[in-house]
């Protein structure tokens, strides 16, 4: 019996767990993202700043950009990494130009460029990350903010959202890989 517990025990310790998707957490982050967009005066007792916000338009969920997001968070969670730019020197407007949600050929000018994401990781859940992002703490340019509440003229024009969300398997630096994507087609 202790051997076969021994074999159990080693196998499961080698058996690599690979990042899950939740697309669940993803969801809860979109309708969060469009509640604070719609009535951003409900949220002002936890981020005051957003007093000063008026109404943006409400996003709409793009099934192409879920699956970049995706495949960005659980690149980020597989990879052990967090950034714009992946390891092997792509930005999202690669990714979401080759998945079929065509862009201006100046945003594809070089491999790195990132137009469209907001990323996160260690949040405990979706609404969580979207709070970190909005709130953008030790971010001097506020970068996420406006991009996530549409506050410059640049993303305010942006309308089609996709989130990833991943969780990494036990041995991470964090407990989340959260991807934002907000983007517009060419036109």
């Amino acid at each position: 019996m202790k051997v076969l517990f021994l074999v159990l025990s080693l196998c499961i310790a080698g058996h690599a767990v690979t990042p899950q998707l939740d697309k669940e957490e993803a969801q809860k982050a979109f309708v969060l993202l469009n509640q604070i967009r719609s009535n951003p005066a409900a949220f002002t007792n936890e981020m005051p700043f957003l007093a000063e916000i008026s109404k943006k338009p409400l996003l709409n969920w793009n099934d192409t950009l879920a699956r970049v997001a995706e495949a960005k968070a659980l690149d980020m969670a597989t990879r052990k990494y967090v950034g714009h730019v992946d390891p092997d020197g792509y930005g999202l407007n690669y990714y979401i130009n080759k998945a079929g949600y065509q862009l201006n050929a100046k945003w594809l000018a070089s491999k790195e460029l990132n137009y469209f994401e907001s990323i996160s990781a260690g949040a405990p859940n979706g609404e969580g990350a979207i709070r970190t992002l909005v709130v953008d703490k030790n971010v001097p340019s506020l970068g996420h903010r406006k991009h996530l509440l549409g506050l410059d003229e640049w993303a305010s024009s942006l309308y089609d959202i996709g989130i990833g969300f991943a969780r990494p398997d036990g041995n991470q630096p964090f407990v989340s890989y959260v991807c934002v994507i907000i983007a517009k087609h060419n036109w």
